[in-house]
């Protein structure tokens, strides 16, 4: 492939990969937790990021990791204490740090509108060798958290009480969560963009979810997912010269729609044959089905 002649499309494949894997790794637990938004509002918080890195002169990736951390750590702590008053704050906070950014990136003497819509929409050609050893260190980081504390994190997204009575640091965790997912948008917005990174924390978890009830089975195959779209979003981008983020969600959501699709069918050929193998009045009509993506 003569892509792979070419450095920058190496750097930016390497950031494919490991945006692939970073981002439904992520992702399944904001699902289980029904925060899937969650990665929507804190891209909006990190371009506030990239345009103090442009600004001071500073790598925007690091600047864009702190921010896009603190305002994460706020939507927590929003969501314990904001009571009713909970849905403006985030909405202030989203919003602002959309709008700092672009007063930020416009300010600083090398911010352009080239510069803000790479980040917005992700970009190939500008992925260079420092983003990608931020982007290993950082996706390091992610996946470290979510594979090593799969279990506690499972936990405390399914049933926050049941995990608090087992003695589970449920805040600590919740905190950790979000902080990975900060950490998770800055890794993906050279290659898909913080408008479009919420998709690809989200999606791939949908379309695992349509063929397995296991949660480490979901886990799998939405990283295996995520890999194949931003691969493909990506080698489809070099040859077409398409935007790389657009291109990456967009096969997402085939890949979705193609699962659902698939799965449909067998899962009522599933439903009938039980029905029909189960007597009348068999007890079993009356038991509570398996919760969805049980820890098995």
């Amino acid at each position: 492939m003569d892509l792979l002649d070419y450095a920058f499309m190496q750097r930016a494949l390497l950031a494919a990969v490991l945006v692939g894997i970073t981002a439904p790794a992520v992702g399944i637990y904001l699902v289980q937790r029904r925060q899937a938004l969650m990665g929507d509002g804190i891209g909006h918080v990190a371009m506030t990021g990239v345009g103090l890195g442009f600004l001071l002169s500073w790598s925007p990736i690091w600047m864009a990791t702190a921010v896009s951390v603190l305002g994460a750590v706020l939507m927590e702590l929003i969501r314990w204490y904001g009571r009713t008053r909970g849905d403006i704050a985030l909405a202030m906070l989203f919003y602002g740090g959309m709008a700092g950014g672009v007063m930020f990136i416009n300010l600083a003497p090398t911010g352009s509108n080239a510069n803000l819509t790479s980040y917005l929409f992700g970009s190939l050609s500008t992925v260079s060798e420092s983003d990608v050893s931020a982007i290993c260190v950082l996706a390091a980081f992610v996946v470290l958290v979510t594979v090593g504390l799969r279990r506690q994190l499972f936990a405390v997204s399914q049933d926050e009480e049941f995990a608090r009575v087992t003695g589970l640091p449920v805040r600590a965790l919740n905190l950790l969560t979000a902080i990975t997912a900060a950490v998770t948008v800055t890794v993906a917005m050279r290659v898909v963009g913080l408008l479009l990174v919420s998709a690809l924390m989200v999606v791939p978890v949908a379309a695992a979810q349509q063929l397995s009830r296991s949660f480490a089975a979901t886990f799998a195959i939405s990283v295996a997912i995520g890999v194949s779209v931003t691969i493909g979003g990506t080698v489809t981008s070099y040859y077409q010269d398409v935007p790389p983020g657009a291109t990456i969600v967009l096969l997402t959501i085939g890949a979705f729609v193609l699962l659902t699709a698939l799965a449909t069918p067998v899962a009522r050929r599933r439903a009938r044959a039980a029905a029909a193998a189960q007597p009348a009045g068999d007890p079993a009509e009356c038991a509570i089905p398996a919760t969805r993506g049980s820890g098995d």
